[in-house]
């Protein structure tokens, strides 16, 4: 619990940092500082051998002055509220961000969807809607896919909340199939955000994807769609991991064979004998390191090692900021996660947009949409690191958070 704990007191320290530099005063950052609705149920599940197993679940609603909340929900064993509540928090700065008229919002279930069949997943699905009908809807707070759920749990989900509402509200939830409503492009955002930014980085420093050797730590579903793009674009992608280690080839990886090892947890590795730790992938020469796994990877212990010139955050918190200063201390230019990961918010944000209006557009117009709208959000960012001599990781709260704190003045919150 100790370290989430550090998840909310570090991005709470950041947060106040960024709004005094905006001239907020300490009541604003009172306000700000917490999610102002945090929800706790419990979600009674009748299992396949006849037996009922009642699962945690959270629901947190950062800030809604903007507008409603958004953010994914995550099926994983080690959710807990100090998580959701980060997470949220997040997401607001996402927002703010790419400039989506959204607050923060996260959820979560303790559970371990690797041990569930899918038909008990699908009664804890329709059961979690059930539980949090009353503080979400497609103008209240909108959820998505995360960890270890996708577009068929969106499916049940909405579903089971069509069954609850005299409406058809598509836009209750992103990440749908095409067919129910969801956006071109939507699996894939998350990671083509991160090559964006990838992109961005490597022309500050003279550099293209094609003449960068890269590793990435997380072949999940970011990971594996992000090591393709970069892939077929040229990239070297010297070294990959996922949870039972690492490999490593100095020549470059081939990912396409890799992908078809994968099993649909993300796993490749456990495959192959000559493997190497997550300590010792970090220590590779390379150009750019992604961390695109979970929270705390990048710390004061192994920072000083990182041989790469540019880290971006493709995973939420994969940096202490204890790393952060020792890393800008060495010149490296760390793009942070709520730059670098804001495309799966992104597209969402057009998937609702699609789903009121009722029109619809093509995979290519909403990467292009996508694009402008990152490419935008990081010149600023950059542009304002460098100004004010700052990292980028304050410069994107400055951004994600000034939003936020206008509306809520405006409404007289603060």
């Amino acid at each position: 619990m100790a370290e989430k704990n550090n998840l909310v007191t570090s991005t709470q320290g950041i947060i106040k940092e960024a709004m005094h530099k905006l001239g907020f005063d300490d009541g604003m950052y009172e306000l700000i500082k917490e999610p102002l609705r945090f929800l706790t149920v419990r979600i009674p599940v009748r299992m396949d051998d006849g037996t009922v197993q009642t699962f945690t679940g959270y629901r947190a609603q950062h800030n809604d002055a903007v507008g409603p909340t958004k953010g994914g929900v995550r099926f994983h064993p080690d959710v807990d509220e100090e998580e959701v509540k980060a997470l949220s928090m997040w997401m607001t700065l996402k927002c703010g961000i790419v400039d989506l008229p959204y607050g923060g919002g996260k959820g979560g279930i303790i559970c371990d969807p690797r041990q569930m069949s899918i038909h008990e997943v699908e009664r804890l699905s329709r059961g979690y809607v059930r539980a949090i009908s009353q503080i979400v809807g497609p103008t209240k707070d909108i959820p998505a896919p995360d960890v270890f759920t996708n577009s068929q749990i969106m499916a049940w989900m909405m579903d089971e909340y069509s069954q609850m509402d005299e409406f058809n509200s598509p836009g209750f939830i992103t990440g749908k199939p095409i067919v129910l409503g969801g956006s071109q492009g939507r699996d894939r955002s998350t990671a083509l955000g991160v090559v964006i930014a990838i992109e961005e980085a490597a022309k500050r420093r003279g550099k293209t994807i094609k003449d960068s050797r890269i590793v990435i730590q997380g072949f999940g579903n970011a990971g594996s769609f992000l090591a393709k793009f970069l892939y077929d674009e040229g990239a070297k992608i010297v070294g990959i991991s996922d949870a039972y280690g690492a490999l490593h080839d100095p020549e470059g990886l081939d990912i396409d064979y890799l992908l078809d090892r994968r099993d649909s947890f993300g796993t490749v590795t456990n495959l192959f004998e000559d493997t190497i730790s997550n300590k010792e992938l970090f220590e590779l020469d390379c150009d750019i390191l992604v961390p695109a796994a979970i929270a705390n990877q990048i710390t004061a212990d192994n920072a000083a090692d990182i041989k790469a010139e540019i880290v971006v955050e493709a995973a939420n918190g994969p940096t202490t900021p204890e790393a952060t200063k020792i890393l800008t201390e060495k010149g490296v230019l760390l793009v942070p996660d709520v730059l670098a990961s804001a495309g799966g918010v992104t597209v969402s944000y057009f998937e609702w947009v699609q789903n009121n209006t009722g029109y619809y557009w093509t995979e290519d117009e909403v990467n292009e949409k996508l694009r402008e709208k990152l490419v935008t959000a990081f010149d600023t960012i950059y542009n304002l690191s460098q100004n004010r001599k700052i990292d980028m990781r304050l410069a994107a709260y400055i951004v994600g958070i000034k939003r936020t704190a206008e509306a809520a003045r405006y409404r007289g919150w603060a």
